[in-house]
Parts: structure tokens; sequence; C-alpha cells
């Protein structure tokens, strides 16, 4: 037999198995519920994968397709969420403390059964159904011979072990999918399908709401110039991102496509440019197996459909807890080498991500639940270790200083009425005319260069008083310390940044409220001692340990402190009053909201990784403060100079009560003075706040 007829044959006696479950019987009630559930589940994906093999996606009505796609969902939505096996709460309730928690990860894991069955990955379908078997058939043994049922060590003794085993195969399609034009599972989706005919969603196997078919439909009604304008922006964006950094898009082959379903017509357009820069699109899913560390935020990677349940994605954010120790950790490495090493060439020819992110989604409150897996303190660790060490591997394929990458955003209709207006405002602010705000932008940094360190202090509530270090230049004609940022990497237009000299650099970072990656913080507040976070708080929950915690798994990313590593203003004063206008500058992402006020990163540089790639601003001048502290130890110590994250925390124009220059003569530079820019030629930039 060759390996497709002994897959096959896996598959068959699988689903035999699974098909018995239901004519066993069990004398624990509770359980017996829990197994036949899921292999109902398990039988609505075999019955998926039939339906595909028999050509019924282009077979189906509308209509089929729709009950379809809610029948893969439903038992996880909001309205049925309090009762689901997905719910650790819900499952400790009904099946025990011991083995509740458990029990919902392997569900969950099953789950992601969704996205393989429907790309066709056999071999995927058939391990995680042989798990699902392997836990049932220890409690069914135990029935049968009269022992105690297996207890919460013994299920997740089955798990670490599935886990372990199929490191490596994980590893091997996770890069493949994400490096390989040939593994592109979307790229038809995109291309041959007929974007007027929304049944074409249905193809992806993610899950389709409102959003996703109200997008597609809008998408479809724009004339072909505003697609192309959408498109264009965005690709030439990534090719200008390699230009200005004197980076070689001769040499690549592959273009990593992130985005949301909806937006296929934009993305045919840019698949077209590409190809015209020599770049076949890769589009990998997001994360979804535990095995491919499936996170919690909307900030996801690869191609993604609506989120039937945030709080679902959030309970189950740290279910490798189960199996995450240092044993697995090397594992993981060695599996990760294995595989880079395999897709070799396919890495050196990697260009990196263009990104679509969207925004307007209602606000999700998270709810912290005991019941759901938490990282202990030592998998943070090994956590933070892994990350570290991936990060590093991956560099030794693919090179931070040859790729590049590119970020826009749009509204979905989720936003409000307000849609379609903020949809063309969001055009119009991605193609702005980036030489008004680059000579602008060449204002302020011409009196930033002449400064010591920079003040910045909140008004109207806004609790900030900072005062960030600047970088000391040695040769003012022929260097500066900001970058000139226009529409390139980071669309829309409107920033200056730097990496700040982290001694001397101390204070508070507040902001009343602020999104990032899908999260709302409300009085977020932040200190800084040398450069470095010394505490934090917010007020999203009754209690400080909770609400510490928060801050530490989504904005530190686990990390003990992380350094200051981008202080910018930005000058996106159009976009700001766009927002404000429309009522939807709570909703903006960091991409647009950072060009809205003076930003603050924690975590690495925007410079990391390539700090000895030479970079130059439109005037000639070199950028010479691309490293901190912590990032000059990359020579010396590489594993202490990176902490592989980095978030953009943003003040808005209206809580800015100062932003002055100081020079080392005591010499004060007003720039911006309540929330407006005072600087003799960056006045226009305030016509913005008269219209």
């Amino acid at each position: 037999m060759n390996d497709r007829e002994v897959l096959k044959e896996r598959y068959e006696l699988v689903m035999n198995r699974v098909r018995m479950i239901f004519q066993e019987k069990f004398s624990d009630n509770t359980l017996k519920a829990y197994f036949d559930f899921c292999a109902e589940f398990l039988l609505m994906i075999d019955d998926t994968a039939a339906f595909l093999a028999e050509d019924g996606l282009r077979k189906a009505d509308l209509e089929e397709l729709e009950r379809r796609n809610h029948a893969l969902y439903a038992d996880i939505l909001p309205e049925h969420y309090e009762e689901s096996y997905g719910n650790p709460a819900a499952a400790v309730r009904k099946l025990g403390a011991d083995r509740g928690s458990l029990l919902s990860a392997l569900y969950a894991e099953l789950r992601s059964l969704i996205g393989f069955v429907y790309e066709g990955r056999t071999e995927e379908l058939v391990i995680r159904m042989e798990l699902f078997v392997e836990v049932y058939a220890a409690f069914a043994c135990a029935e049968e011979c009269g022992d105690a049922l297996p207890s919460g060590n013994d299920i997740r003794d089955i798990f670490y072990w599935f886990a372990c085993d199929y490191a490596e195969m994980a590893a091997r399609r996770r890069t493949r999918e994400q490096l390989c034009p040939e593994a592109c599972f979307a790229l038809p989706l995109i291309m041959e399908s007929d974007l007027r005919d929304i049944r074409y969603l249905y193809g992806y196997g993610e899950y389709v709401g409102e959003n996703e078919r109200e997008t597609a439909a809008f998408l479809a009604g724009l004339p072909e110039e505003t697609i192309a304008a959408m498109a264009d922006t965005y690709t030439e964006g990534y090719r200008i991102g390699f230009e200005i950094t004197g980076r070689d898009l001769s040499k690549k082959k592959a273009v990593a496509l992130y985005y949301r379903l909806g937006f296929e017509r934009m993305m045919r357009r840019a698949v077209e440019n590409f190809a015209g820069m020599g770049l076949e699109p890769v589009a990998f899913r997001s994360a979804y197996s535990v095995l491919d560390f499936r996170g919690a935020s909307r900030g996801r990677s690869g191609f993604c459909g609506g989120i039937p349940n945030m709080q679902y994605d959030y309970d189950h954010k740290d279910d490798r807890a189960v199996f995450f120790d240092r044993n697995y950790v090397n594992r993981r490495l060695e599996a990760g080498r294995a595989a880079y090493e395999e897709n070799r060439k396919a890495a050196a020819e990697y260009a990196g991500p263009a990104v679509v992110e969207t925004f307007g989604e209602k606000d999700f409150h998270p709810i912290t639940k005991k019941e759901a897996f938490q990282l202990s303190g030592e998998q943070n660790r090994l956590w933070v270790e892994y990350r570290a060490k991936a990060g590093q591997l991956q560099r030794e394929y693919i090179p931070e200083e040859e790729t590049s990458f590119t970020i826009i955003a749009f509204p979905v209709p989720e936003i409000g009425p307000v849609f379609k207006e903020l949809f063309h405002e969001i055009i119009r602010i991605n193609t702005l005319d980036y030489m008004l705000y680059r000579n602008v932008q060449q204002t302020l940094i011409d009196a930033l260069d002449t400064a010591d360190y920079c003040e910045v202090r909140g008004m109207n509530g806004n609790r900030t008083d900072l005062k960030i270090n600047l970088y000391k230049l040695s040769d003012p004609a022929r260097e500066t310390i900001f970058e000139n940022c226009v529409a390139d990497v980071n669309i829309p237009v409107g920033e200056v940044f730097t990496s700040p000299v982290l001694k001397g650099t101390n204070g508070v970072l507040h902001v009343s409220r602020v999104y990032l990656r899908g999260l709302e913080y409300r009085n977020l507040a932040i200190t800084f001692e040398d450069g470095m976070i010394r505490d934090y708080s917010c007020d999203n929950f009754s209690s400080k340990e909770e609400n510490r915690r928060f801050i530490q798994e989504n904005i530190l990313a686990r990390h003990d402190t992380l350094p200051m590593g981008e202080f910018a203003i930005g000058t996106n004063t159009a976009a700001y009053v766009a927002a404000r206008r429309l009522g939807v500058e709570g909703k903006l992402p960091i991409l647009i909201a950072e060009k809205m006020g003076p930003h603050f990163a924690v975590g690495d540089t925007c410079y990391s990784h390539a700090e000895e790639v030479r970079v130059y601003n439109p005037d000639g001048k070199e950028i010479v403060a691309k490293a901190n502290e912590v990032s000059a130890l990359r020579d010396s110590r590489p594993m202490e100079a990176y902490y592989n994250c980095h978030m953009d925390i943003t003040i808005p124009y209206d809580e800015l009560g100062e932003l002055t220059a100081v020079r080392k003569d005591g010499t004060r530079i007003p720039l911006i003075r309540e929330g407006r820019f005072v600087l003799p030629g960056c006045e226009e930039l305030n016509n913005a706040f008269k219209s």
C-alpha cells in the first residue's frame, strides 16, 4: 500500500470507531453526552468532506452554503456559548474540575478540523480524530473493565504525546504554507471565483457572517478605478518599502497576503500587481490549531473569516499549557530547523507580508475564566525563550535586512451606518499628498535634530508626563535622529520616529482608552525608568492582579519588562478630524491611530535586526538613531538584545497638552501645544481642524 492508501484506511478505521460511540453505553451520562457531541461534530466533518468531494461548493445554492457554514460554527456563537463544551467554564460545570478544562481544550482542537477539511488535508483530520478516539477509548476500556475512569492527568498525558509526536508534522506544514506559492490554498478562490456571486466566500471553510457578506457585496459594487486605487496604494507601498531601504526585491519570488474574507476583489488586483514585480502570493489560514499556537486577538496572520466568538478565542489562547514544557520547546525548535532546511530556497526567496487589516468590529471585553488554561510562571518564561529562539531561527533562513512589508487598513460594515462614508474617507486618507507631509515632517525633524530630549505632557484628564532622551548627533550636516515616514510600509502617511536613548527616559505614559490588536484598555498607565517599564496598570477588571496580568500577557508579550523602543510624532490631522467627525476614533486600528498624535512603542525598535542597514531620509541625511542600549547587545549577547514584540500606544491630539523639544542649553522649542502644531512651518497641519 502507498502512503495515500494507508491514510485512507486510517481515516476509514477512525471514522468507523467514531460511529460506534453512539451505540456504546456509559454509566456516566455527562461523559457520554460529551463524547456523543464530539462524535456528532466529527460526523459533520466527514459529511463536509463528502460534500466537497462531490463538487458541492459549485452545485449548492447560497441557502445551503449558509446553512452548512452556520452548522459548523453554531455551537460557539455567543447565543449558544454558555452551554458549549468549547466554553471551559461550561465544560467544568458539566464534566468536573479535574477533566472539564482538558476536554474543552480537546474539543477546541477538533474544531480546527473545519479548515483542514476544506483544504483537503486528510492526515491533519486523521491525527486529530485518532487523538479523540484515544481519549474516548481510555474511558471506554476503564468502563468495560470496571476500573477507575481516566483522570485529568491521564487525559493530559495523551494530549502531551499527541503534541510531541506531531510537532515535526505541524512545523513542516506551517512553514511550507507560509513560504511556498505552490501551497497557496486561497489563490484559486481569489483569482478564479465569480466575485459578484458571494457563494465564493463559503469555499474557505472560515466563518462567514454579515461583515464578510456585506464587504464582498460592497466591493463588488465599487468602480474599477476605486479598486485599483486601493490595491495600487497597497502594492506600491510594498515596493517602495524595498526601494527606500536599498533592499533587492528582484531576488524575491513570494509575498504573503494577509487579509479578511470579503476583500478578494482588491486582492485579485493586488496579485496582478505583485506578479508585475515578479512575486507570487502565499496566503495561509490563520492559526486555529493549538499546534500552531493560535492566539486571542484579531491581529491574526494569514487569511481569516469572521470571528464567531472572541471570548472563545480568548478562552483557548493558552491551551498549549497542556503540553508546553522544556522537552516540547526543544522538540519544536528542532522540527522548525528541519522545516526551514527543507524549504531553504523558498525561505531565501520570501519577500515578506503585505497586510490588509480591518477595523470597526463590536467592542470586545474579555472575561478571564479560572477554568481556562493559563501558562504558569515557568511556562511563561519558556514561551518567551521559545519565541526568541524561533525568531532567531527564522532570521537565519529569512534575514530581516532582506525583507520588507506593508500594512493598510479598511473598515468593516459592523462599524455602523457610517461604513460607506468612512470607507471612502479611508481611501482618501490612504492616498493623501505625501509630498506635503514629507516637507512638513522635515521641518519637525530639523527642530528635533537640535534637541537633547523631548517633554510630553497630557491634558483633559490625561496624566502623561514623560521625558524622552534623544540620540546625540556627531555630524548634524550628514546625520539625523528621526525617520521621515510617508506612505510606504505603514499606510497612511504621517509620522516621524526614532529609537530613544533609554537612560534618562523617564515618566508616565497614560491614555484614557485605547484599542490594541482588538483589545480595549481603559486608563492604561505605564511608568518608565531609564527607558524600561517599571510599573503598569489599567481599569479593565475589578482586581489589580487581573489588570496587571492582562497587560503583561497582551502588551508586554509575557516579558517582565520592555524598553521604550520607539518615540514618534503622528502628523495625520486629516485622519484625526475625519475619525472625530464620524465618531469612530475609538475604533481605529493603531496603524491609523499612531498617525494621530505622539506615540510610543514598547518592545523592540523599528530597526530590529536591521541596525546595520543604512537608511536615509529624502533630504539625504542618514538615520543614525536605530539602536538602543538593549539592541546594542546584538553581537555580544544576542538572546538578550531583542524581545520579539513591538506595541504602539498613541496619545490623541485632544489629550495632548504639550510636546516640546529641549536643547542642551535649555532652550525650549514647542512643537505641539494643546493639540495643535505650533512650530513655524507646520501650521498647514492645523488646517484639517478648521474644516
